[in-house]
């Protein structure tokens, strides 16, 4: 793709130290996000998803820490890309909101309970655009008329138990939405909503992304919203990308054994009743005991080298997309 991105992930690393040992929760993770576009990030709980999102904005909790790699933000005037990694804490601050927002996993946790949701969303626009309280509570109004909140001017002065789930969703959206962000990153938006909410969010993202050209991370484990969803995926399995490329080429495809085993257990239509799913095999390995070698390789059914048991497979092209496995080259001692 022709296009600057505007965020590029480069061999990005995130530890967490615990008595047990060190968990590498990300683990060498790099990915392009393009303006206008959504970036599908899908994996099994416990992949290091959201630990990726919270590294690119700097707020992994302690005793995390990001040890290495390059998160390279590409300014609004198309000037040279700077390094988040490398900003000061202050500097950060002006990047989460105007730059990157985040929408989290779960409204109610991420919500005070002690203040109106109106006074939330104003606190943001106060501290980055500068506004009035009068200017910052019309603007909270809009942004909530913008996201689909029936009665925003009443809703404005409601508290987050008063919602229902829904609606905190959309809340959560409009105060990420609140300094205008070029890069939006969605949590796993539409775990535990209902079929018919889900699909208004997901409307609402699509909507508000071809409204504003925003670039949208989409974390997530359902392979039927990356499908819907997204234009390129990154596969993630135990704190690795295993497969990058576009949705359409990964669907038809697939080209890891893990993003095979991904797309077999998805319900189809086809599928004869009363029928058990396929299902992957084994389940993830414990953080503080991760394989040697390709880590997917207990659970493989295609693991037919010894290096798979001995030394992680680097990354090759194939097909136009990314890969992290042996069936397509980098096998040790073989010739380039």
């Amino acid at each position: 793709m022709a296009e600057t991105p505007i965020l590029s992930v480069r061999n990005l690393h995130t530890e967490f130290a615990a008595p047990e040992g060190t968990v590498h929760a990300v683990d060498g993770v790099s990915f392009d996000v393009f303006k206008g576009r959504t970036l599908g990030v899908v994996g099994e709980s416990g992949c290091g998803k959201s630990v990726t999102a919270r590294s690119i904005l700097g707020i992994v909790e302690r005793p995390g820490r990001v040890t290495g790699g390059e998160i390279l933000l590409q300014p609004a005037d198309g000037g040279t890309p700077v390094d988040l990694l490398k900003m000061s804490p202050w500097d950060m601050r002006a990047v989460r909101g105007p730059e990157i927002a985040l929408v989290f996993q779960e409204p109610m946790a991420s919500f005070s309970q002690y203040y109106t949701i109106g006074n939330q969303i104003m606190e943001g626009i106060r501290l980055h655009m500068g506004l009035s309280a009068k200017a910052a509570r019309a603007r909270a109004i809009d942004l909530l008329d913008m996201v689909g909140v029936p009665q925003p001017a009443r809703r404005v002065d409601e508290y987050p138990f008063q919602l229902s789930g829904g609606l905190r969703q959309r809340v959560m959206i409009a105060m990420a939405l609140s300094c205008d962000p070029r890069v939006l990153i969605a949590d796993e938006p539409t775990t535990a909503l209902d079929v018919t909410t889900q699909a208004q969010i997901l409307d609402l993202l699509r909507e508000l992304q071809q409204k504003r050209g925003l670039a949208i991370i989409l974390i997530t484990h359902d392979m039927g919203v990356i499908a819907e969803m997204a234009h390129d995926v990154a596969v993630m399995y135990l704190g690795r990308a295993v497969e990058t490329g576009a949705v359409k080429d990964i669907f038809a495809a697939p080209q890891h054994p893990y993003t095979r085993a991904l797309l077999r257990s998805i319900p189809t239509v086809m599928a004869k009743p009363r029928t058990r799913l396929p299902t992957i095999e084994g389940s993830i390995p414990q953080p503080f005991n991760r394989p040697v070698g390709c880590a997917y390789h207990p659970r493989c059914t295609e693991a037919v080298f010894a290096a798979c048991r001995t030394e992680p497979p680097p990354e090759v092209g194939v097909a136009g997309r990314n890969v992290r496995c042996y069936l397509h080259g980098g096998l040790p001692g073989a010739r380039a």
